[in-house]
């Protein structure tokens, strides 16, 4: 049985804010009781308050006033000498560099917070801080290294009745499925975290949870039903303001209508899909977004060289970020659309080095 859904990461004087509270109205009173807070010198509610507002900035896809958020939050911490709260800060630091595409400083930001968590004795901390590194070797494509992982979280989270966390991993869970092809288990999945989600009260669980269930509905070659489920999610993400959800959500739409051979249709909402994700720099959903807008062209009769230079440029985006299942993509995209991969020049030293530096934060 589980309980509602709720946020920890609302805490101290904002623990009355609800799950499914608009974004808008969390930074306006985070900011509000975060004045208010360093104007009484209380460092351990500078912290809390500031995460809200870090995490409200970086779900509205303000990036650098997220940055700076939950960096003022992790000191404020520091100061107070409060661990879970130093947890929680680098664990919303961790989640904004794997949303940017740093996937290495997520990785290195969420560790850390993780062992905080442990430390302070704050097992919520704990927990999402390894649930946020199980998404981030998901995200990867490290699939085996994290399935696991994303099992034990489950498991906890149904024990201890946690609903948004069971959402969560059950989510996870089917996105690996789905990835691996397992169609039919990933769909099962994804329908349970809907209907916990929507037992809950987890509005944001489901919108996500409709989106995947909405991904194997179209490759199930049901396109109408489909997009009535990003429809009923769209709604959800309109309502709560959040912007990175309903960009995934407009890419997901652009995806089932390409599937559909609709490509005038599909072209023009991964175009929107793409200025949303450019406008909350999300390098990994702007190299998706790219890669279907290419295809779409490539089937409106776009020059094949120059889908092929496209293409080439997005493996190598794909392959600094650290995305292998996306990398593997543009492989396919190579088959199907029958364009053959530029062939690589003899570089010079000068030439190749671009493709050798580290990922650009």
């Amino acid at each position: 049985m589980h309980s509602k859904a709720f946020a920890p990461e609302y805490q101290g004087a904002l623990t009355a804010l609800s799950v499914n509270s608009s974004l808008t109205d969390v930074l306006e009173k985070g900011i509000q009781n975060l004045r208010a807070a360093e104007a009484a010198g209380a460092q351990r509610e500078v912290a809390r308050s500031g995460l809200a507002v870090a995490e409200a900035h970086r779900r509205l896809g303000n990036i650098e006033e997220a940055d700076l958020a939950w960096k003022a939050s992790y000191r404020a911490a520091r100061a107070a000498g409060d661990l879970g709260a130093m947890a929680w800060a680098l664990w919303s630091g961790g989640t904004l560099a794997r949303q940017r595409g740093a996937l290495a400083l997520a990785f290195r930001l969420l560790g850390l917070a993780a062992d905080l968590g442990k430390r302070g004795g704050d097992v919520v901390a704990r927990g999402y801080s390894l649930a946020g590194l199980a998404e981030t070797g998901r995200i990867q494509g490290d699939y085996q290294a994290v399935a696991a992982l994303h099992e034990q979280l489950l498991a906890e989270a149904r024990k201890r009745g946690e609903a948004r966390h069971t959402v969560w991993a059950l989510e996870g869970i089917a996105q690996i499925h789905r990835n691996t092809g397992s169609y039919d288990t990933a769909l099962a999945m994804f329908e349970e975290a809907a209907e916990i989600a929507g037992a809950a009260d987890d509005r944001r669980g489901r919108a996500w949870a409709l989106r995947g269930m909405a991904d194997i509905v179209s490759l199930r070659d049901d396109p109408e039903r489909a997009l009535a489920l990003l429809g009923e999610a769209e709604v959800t993400c309109r309502e709560m303001k959040l912007s990175s959800a309903l960009a995934y959500n407009h890419k997901m739409r652009a995806n089932v209508l390409y599937r559909a051979r609709r490509y005038e249709e599909a072209r023009q909402v991964y175009e929107q899909a793409l200025a949303e994700f450019r406008a909350m720099s999300e390098p990994r959903g702007e190299a998706l977004a790219r890669l279907g807008l290419a295809k779409a062209r490539a089937h409106l009769g776009r020059d094949q060289a120059e889908t092929a230079a496209e293409l080439g440029e997005l493996r190598r985006t794909l392959d600094r970020i650290g995305l292998r299942h996306a990398r593997d993509m543009v492989d396919k995209a190579h088959a199907e659309l029958g364009v053959l991969p530029l062939e690589t020049p003899v570089a010079t030293p000068v030439a190749a080095a671009p493709d050798q530096e580290g990922e650009r934060r």
